[in-house]
This record gives C-alpha cells, sequence and structure tokens, in this order.
C-alpha cells in the first residue's frame, strides 16, 4: 500500500537545533513552519519526547514539507529512525495522519508519529507529561536555533 505524500509533523529531535534535524531534514524540505497538534500531549522520553493521544492536550512542533525529489527516501529513513514497522507491535511509535495547526489558524493533514499503544500506556501509568507542550531539550553538540516566543 502507498503513502500518501503528506507533510510531517515534528515536535522532539528532528526539530532545528535537536540532535536529528541536520542529518535527516536540512535540504530535504521545501518548507518548515510552526505547527500545532491538537488532540495530543507531550512524556519526556530518554533522551527524546513521546506525543500521547489525549483529547485535550496541544504539542508544539513544526510542519516540515519534505522535497518531492527526498520524500520516498525520507519516510523510510523517518520509520527507521522512530522505530516504527506497521503491525509490529513492539514499534516503539506509529506514524499517522493528523490535523496539524499552522500559524495562520489553517489545517493541514500531516504524518505524526505518535507513542505505541503499549508505549503510551506505560507513559500515562509512569511518565513525566511534559505539561506546556514543547520539548525542551536540545543536543548541547547541534547548532542552536533562536528562541522564537510561541504564538497562543
Amino acid at each position: 500500500m502507498t503513502s500518501p505524500a503528506l507533510p510531517f509533523f515534528v515536535y522532539g529531535t528532528l526539530r532545528p537545533g535537536a540532535r536529528h534535524h541536520d542529518r535527516y531534514l536540512r535540504g530535504r524540505t521545501a518548507v518548515a513552519e510552526p505547527g500545532r497538534l491538537t488532540g495530543a500531549v507531550l512524556y519526556d522520553g530518554p533522551g527524546y519526547p513521546y506525543a500521547v493521544a489525549e483529547p485535550a492536550g496541544v504539542v508544539h512542533g513544526d510542519l516540515v514539507t519534505a522535497r518531492p525529489e527526498d520524500y520516498r527516501r525520507l519516510l523510510v529513513e523517518l520509520d527507521r529512525l522512530e522505530e516504527y514497522v506497521p503491525g509490529d507491535p513492539r514499534s516503539l511509535y506509529e506514524r499517522v495522519d493528523r490535523d496539524v495547526l499552522r500559524g495562520d489558524g489553517s489545517t493541514v493533514r500531516a504524518w505524526v508519529y505518535l507513542a505505541a499503544p503499549a508505549v503510551a500506556a506505560r507513559l500515562r501509568t509512569h511518565g513525566r507529561l511534559i505539561a506546556d507542550g514543547a520539548w525542551p531539550a536540545r543536543d548541547v553538540s547541534a547548532p542552536r536555533a533562536p528562541h522564537v516566543p510561541r504564538r497562543p
């Protein structure tokens, strides 16, 4: 089955200034803009966050549109990075399509990696919730992006 060519909503180590941004996304995106995912919350993980479905939550991140010539390869690489294998219950994340809010208030359908069901259940019970929905951690070896205040 072929997946539709959707943009990606990233909220952790793939964001500008974070550990995996340069390796996976630099030079491979046509558009990048701030975005918000409603219906999810963030939990702190071992060096990276997990988004977990939660109706009242909001996750802050970036909406990135891959260059058409890089899309298929990037999709495979991101699935591997996020340890997502369709139908495999051992996956850490699931890639799902969700509506993401742009800064102008419009929505776009995008791929989002949410914690897989078993992981989400453990996080809800034992995890550390990131209350503001913004994962602040950045790899110290990565260049830091300037802080831009988020719009409410």
